[in-house]
């Protein structure tokens, strides 16, 4: 049959065979799904930490919003940087050691942590705790990439997709676990920030405990209907220096292209980041002290665990460039209903501010589910051939850099529209009280800096979008 008339499956078709592919998981042994235990339990602390971060040093530790994202952009932009030489720490201790290091590692300073948190007397907290997150930075850089070689390591060629595609469901199940455990900790049990970094000891130490009971041996899987092919004695493989590689990349129009669209994107992208900068301390501020700001962060999650299932059947349908920028705009139009003054959803402030957040959730995560598969997809498509890494680490460096950027001034952003308190007549007021008393007016509220970073983020877009033909150009996805 010719493979331009076959006809397409159906979505219900292609969801079938997407849960049945599944089915070859069962190959793998013990080691490959106590890796994924241990990827759910550190997900959940993991998570748990960066979102309470900025709350846990400004309540627990008394440090400034402005303090607080300079501590948080030291952490987040040295596990980036590690990342670029973590894979070799992976390589040469090997998974098992790796794990026990990098787990060992965690326990030891997340209880060093909580022992900051709890001694008020120690001098210098703010600085300890610095010092305890930069000293995080390693290992949470080597058990990102030794969870991804371990899935590689143990999982067959037929079953390696199925094996990625649920590593990267377990981490987001365990993104949802953290929302609901910060949840649990400050509002069920009414505990102290810090107890989230408690639950983060006892992950870390559950962890080694999966480690030395499940994950025993470090040998490649191989299928039963698999051979392991043996390269011939004559063959020569041509291998460039990595300076070499970056001189010819700087000359090919591709990489122009790609940084263009990283670059126009990056507004949609610094979406993420808002999520532990700027949400959670202004969730605790609008709608006050008992904010769910755990539950409302699951939201995401949680949609993009359904969302892939349900969707990624599908998404081979439709023009990957289209899917990547229409799935952008509705990711940046996610901030937009936060822009909105509250008095027009007719109802409380709390009442408000939880449906504007809701509504922020769902759209981004929907946009999210559309959009970001796509943008590996379009750097790997446009990349030459042989140098599709290459491309895909160019591409992280724009990221980085605005990472690092909004990380530096998400503190300053928060002091000039969404403080803890506010001069009104001399007088120090709570937010809260001061937009309920219709005391300060809309460019100095929360609503503007959502208006401001939501149209920053749609303008890329949009810009994309008239660039389109010039951003497929060279690739079998031309618009």
């Amino acid at each position: 049959m010719n493979p331009a008339t076959a006809q397409k499956p159906s979505p219900r078709e292609a969801l079938v065979a997407y849960i049945r592919d599944f089915g070859v998981l069962r190959e793998t042994r013990a080691e490959y799904w106590g890796v994924q235990l241990v990827n759910l339990l550190d997900c959940t602390a993991y998570f748990a930490m960066l979102t309470i971060a900025a709350v846990f040093l400004s309540e627990d530790l008394g440090m400034s919003d402005q303090w607080a994202g300079y501590t948080i952009t030291i952490f987040t932009s040295a596990t980036s940087l590690l990342l670029l030489f973590s894979g070799m720490y992976t390589d040469w201790f090997g998974i098992r050691k790796s794990l026990d290091l990098s787990m060992g590692s965690l326990l030891v300073l997340r209880l060093a942590m909580v022992v900051v948190a709890l001694t008020p007397s120690l001098p210098y907290r703010g600085v300890l705790a610095g010092l305890i997150f930069l000293l995080m930075a390693p290992a949470m850089a080597a058990v990102q990439t030794t969870f991804q070689a371990a899935t590689n390591r143990f999982t067959s060629k037929r079953s390696r997709g199925a094996g990625f595609n649920l590593w990267y469901l377990f981490m987001n199940i365990g993104a949802a676990a953290a929302g609901f455990s910060i949840d649990i900790i400050r509002r069920a049990l009414d505990l102290p920030n810090v107890h989230v970094f408690t639950m983060g000891v006892i992950t870390a130490a559950l962890c080694l405990v999966v480690r030395v009971t499940m994950i025993r041996r470090e040998e490649q899987l191989v299928g039963p209907d698999e051979v392991v092919a043996e390269e011939p004695q004559d063959a020569t493989v041509v291998r460039k220096r990595p300076l070499q590689i970056f001189r010819d990349m700087i000359h090919e129009p591709a990489l122009k292209q790609l940084l263009v669209l990283v670059a126009l994107i990056l507004g949609v992208r610094a979406v993420f980041t808002y999520l532990y900068l700027l949400m959670p301390k202004y969730w605790l501020r609008t709608i006050g002290p008992d904010a769910a700001i755990g539950t409302l962060s699951a939201i995401n999650p949680i949609g993009i665990v359904i969302g892939l299932v349900l969707f990624i059947p599908l998404a081979n349908r439709f023009n990957v460039f289209k899917m990547l920028i229409y799935g952008a705009m509705i990711s940046s139009i996610a901030l937009l209903p936060m822009a909105v003054p509250w008095t027009a959803w007719g109802t409380s402030i709390q009442a408000a501010h939880y449906q504007m957040a809701i509504a922020c959730m769902i759209l981004l995560t929907v946009g999210e589910v559309i959009w970001s598969p796509k943008l590996y997809e379009y750097t790997a498509a446009i990349a030459p051939k042989g140098q599709e890494g290459a491309y895909l680490g160019m591409s992280l460096i724009p990221w980085f850099v605005a990472k690092t950027v909004v990380s530096a001034i998400s503190g300053h952003m928060l002091t000039r529209w969404s403080p803890e308190e506010v001069m009104v007549d001399g007088q120090a007021v709570a937010l809260q009280q001061a937009m309920i008393d219709h005391q300060l007016g809309y460019w100095d509220r929360p609503e503007a800096m959502w208006l401001y970073l939501g149209l920053y983020a749609l303008a890329g877009c949009v810009i994309a979008y008239f660039l389109r033909h010039w951003l497929t150009r060279g690739t079998e996805f031309r618009i």
